[in-house]
């Protein structure tokens, strides 16, 4: 399996395309307005390009082929030492307190949001760059263990449990109740 590298990937397609016959140096617009791309493209790219960044300076340099959930695990790893969410060890006094009344020297770790957030982003780009969803390793069994596992203890350590969110269901088509209405006709 052949993916895209970081030099070769996908560029945004400019509108401007230029004419094909030769005498003519003048570009013709395609008819599409130019589209910047979005904040989560953005977001996305730059994922990408700092995991391509990892596989390239590990030690052995990995492939993208080659990569597997191991390696991710180990990108998540390392992307811990530049976290901001304090994370109380089981050892803390504070431990389980969500609002600790003094400093204490337990590390700072990427937060569960962040990871989550990056892993999706990560599976999306992917696939986008050529990869087989079902050999994703950003979506492999042990990532996904490793990001509950890191949901709870950090929910733990700071006393506060995990909810998830559930969505409001919006009934489609049905109109809102209307407030009766007073009518001149006596029902009785």
């Amino acid at each position: 399996m052949e993916l895209a590298t970081p030099s070769t990937k996908p560029k945004y397609s400019s509108p401007i395309m230029m004419n094909p016959t030769p005498n003519s140096t003048t570009p013709t617009t395609m008819g599409v307005p130019p589209s910047t791309p979005s904040r989560y493209e953005n977001q996305k790219r730059r994922d990408w390009n700092t995991f391509c960044q990892y596989l390239r300076n590990h030690k052995p340099p990995l492939s993208l082929s080659t990569c597997n959930g191991a390696h991710v695990l180990d990108f998540l790893c390392y992307l811990d030492q530049f976290g901001k969410t304090k994370v109380h060890n089981q050892t803390c006094r504070f431990f389980g307190n969500p609002k600790p009344p003094a400093l204490c020297p337990c590390p700072l770790r990427q937060a569960w949001g962040s990871l989550d957030a990056l892993i999706g982003r990560l599976r999306a780009a992917y696939e986008a760059h050529g990869g087989k969803p079902e050999g994703n390793p950003f979506g492999a069994r042990a990532v996904r263990i490793y990001l509950r596992e890191v949901r709870d203890f950090q929910a733990k350590a700071r006393g506060v449990s995990y909810t998830k969110k559930r969505k409001r269901t919006k009934l489609k088509g049905t109109p809102p109740p209307q407030p009766p209405q007073a009518s001149s006709e006596n029902k009785y």
